[in-house]
């Protein structure tokens, strides 16, 4: 199994964009998906983006058009763009690995191996 360790996180202006990272130690390719959660205290948390091994991508609707996921698994590492942020995107950020191979999701059930989270605030 791998760990994951999220960098990138700040504070930020609403409309503005944000790089977070995900790097990842151990044997990525034993991993099938990459994925990025977030969680506002007291609330569930949400799937926001995930990415398969071959590349194949799914976003949350509350995402989708702003944030981009990518992966360079040669460096370890899985990203997340996001753009146009909104203060409703203020969330600790998670990233997560899953060995599951049968569909995508973003169904945290699916997720084995979590980081600890980065935070990303957005001020209106």
């Amino acid at each position: 199994q791998v760990q994951l360790l999220e960098s990138g996180g700040g504070s930020v202006q609403a409309g503005d964009s944000l790089r977070l990272s995900c790097s990842v130690s151990g044997d990525i390719d034993s991993t099938y998906r990459l994925g990025w959660f977030r969680q506002v205290p007291g609330a569930e948390c949400e799937g926001v983006a995930t990415i398969d091994r071959d590349g194949t991508t799914m976003y949350a609707d509350s995402v989708m058009g702003r944030f981009t996921i990518s992966q360079d698994r040669a460096k370890y590492t899985v990203y997340l763009r996001m753009s146009s942020l909104k203060p409703e995107d203020t969330a600790i950020y998670y990233c997560a690995a899953s060995y599951d191979s049968t569909y995508i999701t973003l169904i945290e059930d699916f997720y084995t191996n979590w980081g600890q989270g980065t935070q990303v605030t957005v001020s209106s």
